[in-house]
């Protein structure tokens, strides 16, 4: 009798432990696009620029890595989706940058833009039908040694390279801003503009250069959606992550090692939602744990945002 419930036992925490460690894993891939698109945006907002249209470059990134994957590659769909957010964030900046148009309403025009002419692109170029799950995606490469870690093994070190990048990006980018002349230059510009202008730098050219930055991280995101997540294109499926990732910047202080932290808490609140519908809690409309995630952004930014208000008074 002992030996049964000790083997009963065992069994649970066996079962636990692989429940942990598939959701840790949906947690870090999920969080990938997430991570990619805030780490750009707190480049942009660093600058002084907050960059609304981020979802635009994030839906554009995702239509064109789908169109060049299909083409040339998963490669060239990385690229593409690049050099597509890029173009988005590039007609953004003209607006919010050079003519120093609105920052809110440049952006939300922006991705209403791109969300109206990417459904319209991929009908055309794809017809009724639709791409289906014929894009190609990613592999998945499992270190030595380290994929074979429990819990965190598979996690962290069984993914596309595109994650094993952001592992090296975010530290890179954390010393570049602390460490490097540009960095400095850049939180200068975005927090002492006057002393930026003195110093001989030039805003303009500098939130220029962030902000079409941050479109090119928005479109890797987009692309990484696509090529090592969803495994195909759907109208609209940024989802608000373009909003998402601004209160990730949020949230993780506008650092980077602190944003990519934040990304993965996003990134398990989306597993979350994913493993509560996969319970068959009846009982309980499955929109509300859809909403997950974005429950969590409003929580995020009424935090933070009553925090910054007691700062000020």
């Amino acid at each position: 009798m002992m030996q049964d419930v000790t083997v009963g036992v065992s069994a649970v925490g066996i079962s636990a432990l692989a429940v942990g460690a598939g959701l840790l894993e949906a947690t870090v891939r999920t969080a990938t696009p997430l991570a990619y698109a805030a780490l750009g945006e707190s480049v942009s907002e660093r600058a002084g620029v907050i960059n609304i249209g981020l979802e635009g470059s994030i839906i554009a990134g995702a239509l064109s890595a789908t169109i060049a994957a299909g083409a040339i590659g998963v490669g060239g769909g990385f690229a593409a989706g690049a050099v597509a957010g890029l173009l988005v964030a590039a007609l953004f900046a003209l607006f919010a940058v050079g003519l120093r148009a609105d920052q809110i309403i440049t952006g939300t025009a922006i991705t209403l833009f791109a969300l109206g002419l990417t459904g319209t692109v991929y009908r055309t170029v794809y017809g009724a039908g639709g791409v289906a799950l014929t894009t190609p995606t990613a592999a998945t490469h499992a270190l030595p040694v380290l994929s074979s870690l429990p819990l965190i093994g598979r996690a962290f070190f069984a993914q596309p390279l595109v994650t094993y990048v952001l592992y090296f990006v975010a530290p890179l980018l954390a010393w570049w801003m602390q460490r490097t002349h540009a960095g400095l230059a850049l939180r200068a510009v975005g927090e002492y503009p006057e002393a930026a202008i003195a110093a001989g730098i030039s805003p303009r050219r500098t939130q220029l250069l962030a902000v079409l930055f941050a479109g090119a991280m928005a479109g890797l995101a987009g692309a990484t959606l696509v090529l090592a997540q969803a495994g195909t294109f759907v109208e609209g499926m940024s989802a608000g992550r373009g909003f998402i990732a601004i209160a990730i910047v949020v949230l993780g202080r506008w650092r980077p090692l602190g944003v990519a932290a934040a990304a993965l808490l996003f990134g398990a609140a989306t597993s979350l939602q994913t493993l509560f519908q996969s319970m068959g809690w009846t009982g309980i409309p499955y929109q509300l744990f859809l909403a997950v995630p974005y429950l969590l952004t409003l929580v995020v930014l009424a935090v933070t945002g009553k925090r910054g208000h007691r700062a000020v008074v």
